[in-house]
């Protein structure tokens, strides 16, 4: 009778596929509950979700080894319904598609895509190619520039009682002026935030129509559960909100109002932007 029921213990543990170690180390917590997680739990956790939000650094090569880690794992988990990405506009999509179904890309994939020079191919290329590779579809989540440049000049009447909060609005004003060096001048800030309210209601609208389980990657602000994409998600009606997991460096700042999961990446040396974007400006 041991025998048996050690056969069945065995049989039972290789039905469960454990993901290889990440390639990135650092802590993992639940926001929540503050339990730290080891990168298995956090793929169990993250694999009942219908909707998946990661949060990155965009120019954090830890932040991308750990997305494509977490696209292989869970695909290993249970199939991937789609994968949707910031850095995709629906004007890529036919170029995207093409490439998709072609059983030998082209080499030169970033023209192939039309992938955008503002994206660094050598970050994002593993993920993109990987992607490219499964049958789950590829789907832009941003906002072609012609859509960009009319919500900068005529900024639309955003509907839903959440992302229209004054404290939505103040934080999201603050952290504009702060990544633009409080440089922007203050008649261009509402414009400002009409445009970056606009690309996460179009998150949230492609995240609503994707086939899933979905994942989205955006960056840290679009993602974040308090200001981003997830309050869009429930302005239009679906419930509940997307998981969220947050990529940042340690020492930053990310609590249970900003996402669900933090992993903790090692942290980098600051790039004084701010002195670049003073030259640009002449200041």
């Amino acid at each position: 009778m041991r025998g048996i029921c050690l056969l069945a213990v065995l049989l039972l543990a290789g039905c469960q596929h454990v993901a290889a170690p990440p390639p990135v180390s650092g802590e993992i917590r639940d926001l929540h509950s503050g339990q730290v997680l080891t990168a298995q739990e956090l793929l169990r956790r993250l694999s009942g979700s219908q909707q998946v939000i990661i949060g990155e650094q965009h120019d954090n090569s830890d932040h991308h080894a750990v997305q494509l880690w977490l696209l292989q794992a869970l695909g290993a988990q249970r199939p991937q319904g789609s994968l949707l990405l910031e850095m995709l506009t629906p004007d890529q999509q036919p170029k995207v598609d093409q490439v998709h179904q072609t059983t030998a890309p082209s080499t030169d994939l970033p023209a192939a895509l039309a992938w955008q020079d503002g994206w660094d191919w050598n970050l994002y290329g593993p993920i993109v190619r990987f992607a490219l590779t499964q049958p789950f579809p590829i789907l832009a989540a941003n906002l072609d520039n012609g859509e960009i440049r009319a919500f900068y000049r005529q900024p639309p009447v955003l509907t839903g009682v959440r992302s229209n909060a004054p404290s939505v609005k103040t934080t999201l004003l603050e952290q504009i002026s702060d990544s633009h060096c409080g440089l922007l001048p203050e008649s261009q800030m509402p414009a400002m935030l009409s445009v970056q309210q606009q690309r996460d209601r179009r998150m949230a609208e492609r995240l609503l129509a994707a086939p899933t389980p979905a994942v989205l990657l955006a960056g840290a602000w679009h993602a974040r559960k308090d200001v981003g994409v997830p309050l869009h998600v429930l302005d239009l009606g679906a419930a509940p909100a997307p998981t969220v997991l947050m990529l940042a460096e340690q020492g930053g700042e990310v609590t249970a109002a900003m996402a669900d999961f933090v992993w903790f990446t090692p942290a980098r040396p600051k790039q004084d932007y701010c002195a670049q974007m003073r030259k640009q400006f002449g200041q």
